[in-house]
This record gives C-alpha cells, sequence and structure tokens, in this order.
C-alpha cells in the first residue's frame, strides 16, 4: 500500500512511480494462505501493521542517486470485507559523489480504500478492488513527492493451485498473485519560469505529469502449505515456516508522455517470507530490468504483524461486525 512512496527515474525525468516499499493485507481462502508481499499488493483485507518496512538502492538517474526508504502502514477493516490503509514513507537521498549534497524527508502520505469482490475456498481465488490516493502537498519536495494529488484504482487478484489433480501434488503449493492500477495525477503538468543566463530573457519549462499504468505480481511456493494441505516431508520447523518468491513490479507510461517517453521501468524481487502466528518477517532483491531502472542490486526488508491475530476481539477486529476468520496460516 500499498506502497509507499519509493521514487524511482525514468529516461532521467524524475517521474513517480508506484510504490515498492508499502505492501498490504494477506488473506486466507480455502487451504490457500496468501501472504503480505513486499514490492507489490496482494488482494487480502485485513488489520495489519507494517513496521518498518526498509530498502536501499540506486536510482535510474545519471549520475545515480543512492535512496534509502523507512516505510510504515496500518491497514484497518472498517467491514470484513472493506478495509482503509493509511502509508508514510521516510526517504534519505544521497549522492554517489560524496562531495554533492543530499536531501532527506517524507513522502507524501497515501491513503488505499480496498473491498474484496469475490472469494472462492474451492478454487482458493480472490478478487478485490481499491482506489488509492497520494495526497499531495504533504511530503518534501526535496526528495520528490508531488505538490498535487495522485490517483490510482487498482484491482487485485490470488489464486493458488490446489485445485490441481494429485497427480500434480508437487505444483499444488503454488500461489500467483497480480495487480494492475491505473494512476491518474491530479495535475497535467507543471511550468517552471526561468531566465536564460546569456541573453536574460525569460524561458519557460513545461513539464508533463504522465498517466501511469502500475503493474506486477507475485509467484509463491508455500512450505506450510506443502506440509498441512499436500505432504509432511519432516523438514525443519523453520522450513516449514518459509515462502519463498518472487515479485515483479512495473511501471508504464502511457498517456501525457511527452516529457517521460513510454519505456517500462521497474525490478523483479526474489526473496523468502518467514509467516509465523502473530507476525512475518520478510527479505528481497530489488533487481532492475534496464538501466533506466536502477543502477545495481538493491534489497527491501520488512516486519508485518497480523492484528486480526494478536487482538482479535479489540483493534484486530473490524469496526462493524464481530471478529472474522484467524489470519494466521498455522493452528495454536
Amino acid at each position: 500500500m500499498s506502497f509507499r512512496h519509493l521514487r524511482a527515474s525514468l529516461l532521467g525525468f524524475g517521474v513517480a512511480f508506484v510504490s515498492l516499499s508499502q505492501s498490504a493485507a494477506h488473506e486466507i481462502v480455502g487451504n490457500r494462505f496468501f501472504p503480505a508481499t513486499l514490492s507489490v499488493d496482494d488482494p487480502g483485507v485485513n488489520d495489519e501493521l507494517a513496521l518498518p518496512t526498509v530498502d536501499g538502492f540506486n536510482t535510474g538517474d545519471i549520475p545515480p542517486v543512492r535512496q534509502r526508504d523507512i516505510s510504515s502502514e496500518f491497514s484497518k477493516r472498517i467491514t470484513e470485507d472493506f478495509a482503509i490503509s493509511f502509508g508514510t514513507t521516510y526517504t534519505f537521498l544521497g549522492p554517489i559523489d560524496p562531495t554533492a549534497p543530499g536531501a532527506n524527508g517524507f513522502q507524501n502520505f497515501e491513503t488505499t480504500f480496498k473491498y474484496r469482490v469475490f472469494k472462492s475456498p474451492e478454487h482458493e481465488f480472490v478478487f478485490s478492488v481499491g482506489l488509492s490516493v497520494e495526497w499531495g502537498g504533504t511530503g518534501s519536495a526535496n526528495v520528490g513527492a508531488e505538490p498535487f494529488n495522485t490517483y490510482t484504482p487498482t484491482i487485485y487478484f490470488g489464486k493458488g493451485l490446489g485445485d490441481l489433480p494429485d497427480t500434480l501434488s508437487w505444483v499444488r503449493p503454488v500461489a500467483i498473485t497480480g495487480v494492475v492500477g491505473y494512476a491518474i495525477p491530479g495535475q497535467s503538468s507543471t511550468t517552471t519560469f526561468g531566465i536564460d543566463p546569456d541573453t536574460g530573457a525569460q524561458t519557460l519549462d513545461t513539464e508533463f505529469h504522465p498517466q501511469v499504468l502500475n503493474w506486477g505480481g507475485s509467484i509463491q511456493y508455500s512450505m506450510p502449505y506443502l506440509k498441512s494441505a499436500v505432504m509432511d516431508l519432516g523438514l525443519p520447523d523453520f522450513i516449514n515456516h518459509l515462502i519463498p518468491l518472487v515479485e515483479a513490479n512495473l511501471q508504464t507510461p502511457v498517456a501525457n508522455t511527452l516529457t517521460s517517453g513510454r519505456l517500462t521501468t521497474g525490478t523483479i524481487n526474489p526473496g523468502v517470507i518467514w509467516v509465523g502466528s502473530y507476525f512475518q518477517v520478510g527479505i528481497e532483491a530489488l533487481i532492475p530490468i534496464n538501466r533506466q531502472s536502477g543502477s545495481n542490486v538493491g534489497v527491501i526488508a520488512q516486519l508485518h504483524y497480523y492484528l486480526d491475530d494478536i487482538d482479535p476481539h479489540g483493534i484486530g477486529r473490524p469496526l462493524f461486525g464481530g471478529p472474522v476468520q484467524p489470519a494466521s496460516p498455522f493452528a495454536r
């Protein structure tokens, strides 16, 4: 929350992308547990707290800038199927050249409204819709926070492969999630006035703010699912709590792209999540898909609490309605 915002540069034009560092609710559908993923939001609707999420990478600027983010996000269910989340990110920007000045400050505050439309326990399928709002002017311009709002309607889905036949039992722990959002800036362009140092004449510089398709997803292999729903291989308990996964977090400008171009940027993020009864810990590499997406391999890590498991009758309870199915994949 979705996330954080983490910023990147597209073709050196400073286009703001979907957050890598914010992600949201996990979900249980039948026997399937969808963890809260680190880089792209997943389809879950739950009461949760991600604190902290930290990442570090070199941006795609020329020359690149070393960026570090610390994020937090709180998600609260209003009803069993509807939740609102609130996220914030503090960014540190440090030039690779140690003699150049750096910057730090908050990114714009973000609110996400998410509604779970459909859930099929038999087929381990869930589908949700949402709207994220980045509130312009709530962050620092020094770290790229825009002065205008950005609205991102989004669809989310998750599908486990547990309904495959027994002959493919080794594939049944696999699950995929996907997200597609369309970011619409509240301001189409920004015009900056200046003075030509040679002639003294007034100059105009217009930057167009593109509408961006934010898309991606994950493929996961759930060791808890393998043990509980397929077969117990007698592996160590620590291994049985792991979910190896690969995420893709991609952005494609699709409209109003005169100054940004249409190049797709983003990262492929292999990693692993350890899930417990009340929290999870995850870490992933951030591998840029091209030079414009970054100049090295970065890293993201997160500590994520299941509030609906920690306190199902208090802070983890929907505002309207009683406690619902616990979030934990492990019986207690």
